[in-house]
């Protein structure tokens, strides 16, 4: 079961959600490479960022009201990619090309998440006069 968190006001508490998310999507496409040639084998995705942070805005999300809470993730849930089009004679439904334009594009995602989480720390550290 997946709880999701509010969308945080703070830009870094969004960008480290999106890194995290991020991280959880590389895992998954990581295995469904890995299981390429298992016969039956279905690839999974997780649900999309905007839609995982739309469903933690509709339904309110669980804030986390003390740090000893456990801390969860947005949309870590994995379901089966509906856009697999083609198998092969023993089931599986894995497209390494696919998977590997997945993979660059989460690489890409991550390094501008990461870059943001970057700025937005520098200003802040200048803003506190921490250079």
């Amino acid at each position: 079961m997946s709880v999701s968190r509010p969308i945080p006001a703070d830009p870094l508490a969004l960008a480290g959600q999106r890194l995290h998310w991020l991280e959880q999507r590389q895992r998954v496409l990581a295995q469904n490479i890995a299981n390429a040639d298992t016969p039956g084998y279905q690839p999974r995705d997780l649900t999309p960022f905007a839609q995982a942070l739309g469903r933690a805005t509709a339904s309110g999300g669980l804030a986390r009201t003390d740090p000893r809470h456990m801390v969860s993730s947005t949309g870590g849930t994995a379901r089966t990619d509906r856009a697999a089009a083609e198998r092969s004679p023993n089931g599986n439904a894995v497209a390494l090309d696919q998977q590997a334009l997945k993979v660059a594009e989460t690489d890409q995602a991550h390094a501008l998440a990461l870059g943001l989480h970057r700025s937005w720390a520098g200003l802040y550290r200048t803003a506190l006069g921490r250079s």
